[in-house]
């Protein structure tokens, strides 16, 4: 098995496109193999543009993101695209509507689709969104968009995997308040006001800057811009670029950059160090049907009980 890990990780690192798509299934199925494959690529990563995607179904996210895709390689960068539906592990959803949507570059070898979803990863999207990003970072991509289906907790924590978060909304759907109701406002790095073309877009766009001015920043030194775009017809789309670009640059110079993603890397250490105390401890529990009956009869109070767990499975720190 080490050789057949070995030899994907081998593939990975050289751009082999069936070797990334293999390794993105590892992580969509939770694999004993993850491990072995994290170590072999971990310092390969780090290079990659990040871009995250989200907002509500029906606002033109995917053909935004192709029109995304399209800017990327007109500036000769290589690009990967994750479709990813945190909600729907079966049947792909909307995701096979949005891989057809981008067929236009499914011939050319400098980009990568794929649809995504976690059939058995224990930690959810949360895990294995960053997971997926390093396979594609570490294959040597220069730009790695990550496109949700919808609006919600799920999506917030994917997109905030990212060094740059678009939320798109459109014009007249009352998507402005859904995005606030939804608590995205608060990763938005980069706001898309999307089918600019239609009645309300103004609107909505000053919506959005009330909103912004209205909320606490999460970046004292970043403004989010309000970018108006057509993806039906591109228009706009240069703009957004130039907006993306502006947001890398502000990240390079303040040294947000580094810092935000050695935050999000220790936040993922946490949640695998917690979901592996969680699960022997569950495992422990599970086991000892006399404990579970004294909790049960008000025997043994739920701290007690959490301290004796951790010390059997050595997460107690004393």
């Amino acid at each position: 098995m080490a050789t057949d890990v070995d030899e994907l990780v081998e593939r990975v690192l050289a751009g082999d496109r069936r070797g990334m798509a293999r390794a993105i299934s590892l992580v969509e199925d939770g694999a004993p193999e993850l491990e072995a494959l994290s170590a072999g690529i971990f310092a390969h990563t780090g290079t990659a543009t990040t871009i995250g995607v989200t907002g509500s179904p029906g606002v033109g996210k995917s053909t935004l993101t192709e029109r995304l895709v399209a800017a990327a390689r007109e500036r000769e960068r290589s690009v990967a695209v994750l479709a990813i539906d945190p909600t729907s592990p079966f049947t792909g959803g909307a995701l096979l509507g949005d891989r057809l949507r981008m067929q236009t570059h499914a011939t050319d070898p400098g980009v990568f689709i794929r649809s995504m979803a976690t059939r058995g990863h224990l930690g959810g999207m949360a895990l294995a969104a960053p997971e997926s990003i390093r396979i594609l970072d570490s294959a040597g991509t220069d730009v790695v968009m990550v496109e949700t289906v919808g609006v919600g907790q799920a999506e917030v924590e994917v997109a905030g995997a990212t060094d740059t978060t678009l939320v798109v909304v459109a014009p007249g759907w009352g998507d402005a308040v859904q995005v606030a109701k939804a608590g995205i406002l608060e990763i938005a790095d980069v706001f898309v006001v999307n089918k600019a073309d239609r009645e309300g877009a103004g609107e909505a766009a000053r919506d959005l800057e009330l909103m912004i001015k209205m909320g606490a920043p999460r970046d004292a030194d970043w403004t989010p811009p309000v970018v108006r775009t057509s993806a039906a017809t591109g228009e706009g789309v240069d703009d957004l670029w130039s907006a993306i670009e502006d947001h890398r640059t502000h990240l390079e110079s303040t040294g947000a950059l580094e810092s935000n993603r050695r935050d999000r890397l220790l936040a993922e250490v946490e949640t695998l160090a917690s979901q592996r105390v969680r699960e022997r401890v569950r495992a422990a529990m599970t086991a000892d049907a006399e404990l579970v009956e004294r909790i049960a009869g008000r025997r043994v109070d739920p701290y007690a009980a959490a301290s004796l767990l951790l010390e059997r499975v050595g997460g107690d720190d004393g």
